[in-house]
């Protein structure tokens, strides 16, 4: 038996004949290690706290035709097991807990794949198959409320896609792998900006063309509302203009909206906008890659925020993030004494725990509430059921509007805005041949 955080495992194994002894003995041992190595992956540890699966959530909002919680959760990390292929034992639990509590609005991407494939751009439609095979059958879940889980796609603008059957096409094949007759949310994932030809004077936009895609998939049935992501003022209202003479609703824009990243990147300004055209924004990095989840510090009373992030924090550094990304996070939590003063984001942190504590909650927790408060819906990911939990307790309480004014004017007297870290950026897109930049403003 062999102990593997605090989960036991017996291992019997049982030899017939003694020639080949030592063979077996190490194949033996090799299948053991194997087990024991996946055991790491697969189980969680005894005294892991478990999400109430009995708990319906009420706290809920409208998207288009849709009704959903304010809350919905990221699956850009969601993966199948390298070995088995299997989907994530924890991804399958959380997915199993979010429909039993009607709490269920995943939001995925064509794009999306698995590891590396993701980042090389080779991932195509292998998230949107995991997303589909995880809630093809939830409605035959026992204890499941009979809520069919809402899930959200997203169309990739490239250089090849330059027709409205091309979006017509996409749709159709998002759909397939999807495994529904009609799409919750398609969404296109950015503006029109892959253009690798530029330098030759190839860099006609077909923003106008993928919206009449939209229009055509709505009115064919293939998709229920339509949307879009990272789109500022200027070009969401003309979006939205040029699909209401098709008759066609702007239902939702994605852009990354969280407390240090609003009112110096466009952000808030964007969502002021949204809210007057009725679309509801969808923000994604509403913990700012982490750094607004306060595990970057220490939870000890005796040791302030500041002191924490002076040194070398202890998660960063053993985070599973890219050398970029943890290089720039660490820039924005410690300080760098230029662009960001020495502290980083440690003076806000301690100002959003002091609000914790007055709700019972988390930092994670206030973070998701504070973008509810501003009348966005924030995205964030999540690979457990514990994180998923986390998340939805930020459900069912509202900040009081002088905690966010508090929280506002803490954030903007740090001096600094985020977005994003590495090769993960709110203002571009790694596309192969170099980064990609557009502005909301």
């Amino acid at each position: 038996s062999l102990d593997i955080e605090r989960s036991k495992f017996k291992l019997t194994i049982y030899f017939q004949g003694h020639n080949n002894m030592k063979t077996n003995c190490r194949a033996a041992l090799i299948f053991f290690g194997v087990c024991a190595y996946r055991a790491n992956a697969y189980l969680a540890p005894a005294t892991q706290t478990r999400p109430n699966e009995a708990k319906t959530i009420n706290d809920l909002t409208q998207i288009g035709s849709l009704s959903v919680p304010p809350i919905g959760c990221g699956t850009i990390a969601w993966s199948t097991d390298k070995v088995t292929l299997r989907p994530n034992p924890e991804v399958e639990e959380l997915v199993s807990i979010a429909c039993k509590q009607g709490g269920s609005f995943f939001d995925t991407g064509e794009r999306y794949g698995s590891h590396m494939k993701t980042a090389l751009g080779m991932g195509w439609g292998e998230t949107e198959c995991l997303v589909a095979r995880l809630t093809r059958d939830i409605n035959n879940i026992e204890g499941s409320n009979n809520n069919k889980p809402v899930v959200a796609t997203k169309f990739t603008p490239s250089p090849w896609r330059t027709s409205v059957e091309s979006v017509v096409e996409a749709c159709e094949e998002s759909r397939k792998r999807l495994s529904v007759e009609s799409i919750d949310l398609y969404q296109i994932q950015m503006p029109d900006i892959v253009k690798p030809m530029r330098f030759l004077g190839y860099d006609k936009s077909y923003d106008e063309v993928y919206w009449d895609g939209l229009a055509e998939c709505y009115h064919r049935g293939l998709v229920k509302n339509v949307g879009v992501s990272n789109y500022g003022p200027t070009l969401v209202s003309k979006c939205h203009e040029h699909l209401a003479k098709r008759g066609v609703p702007l239902a939702t824009n994605q852009i990354e909206f969280s407390l240090i990243a609003a009112r110096h990147n466009g952000a808030q300004q964007t969502l002021d906008r949204c809210n007057e055209l009725g679309v509801k924004v969808l923000a994604y990095y509403p913990f700012a890659m982490g750094l607004l989840t306060g595990k970057y510090t220490s939870t000890s009373p005796e040791i302030k925020s500041e002191d924490a992030f002076m040194s070398k924090s202890h998660s960063l550094s053993t985070s599973r993030r890219s050398n970029f990304e943890r290089r720039d996070l660490e820039r924005y939590a410690n300080g760098d004494g230029k662009q960001i003063p020495l502290g980083g984001i440690a003076p806000l942190l301690r100002t959003m725990e002091k609000i914790a504590k007055n709700h019972d909650a988390t930092v994670a927790q206030v973070a998701l509430n504070y973008i509810i408060c501003k009348g966005a819906i924030p995205i964030p990911g999540a690979r457990t059921a514990a994180q998923y939990a986390d998340n939805m307790g930020a459900l069912n309480w509202r900040l009081t509007k002088r905690e966010v004014t508090q929280m506002e004017n803490e954030a903007d007297s740090l001096g600094f805005s985020f977005n994003g870290a590495g090769f993960k950026r709110s203002d571009a897109k790694f596309v192969g041949y170099g980064m990609e930049k557009w502005s909301l403003s």
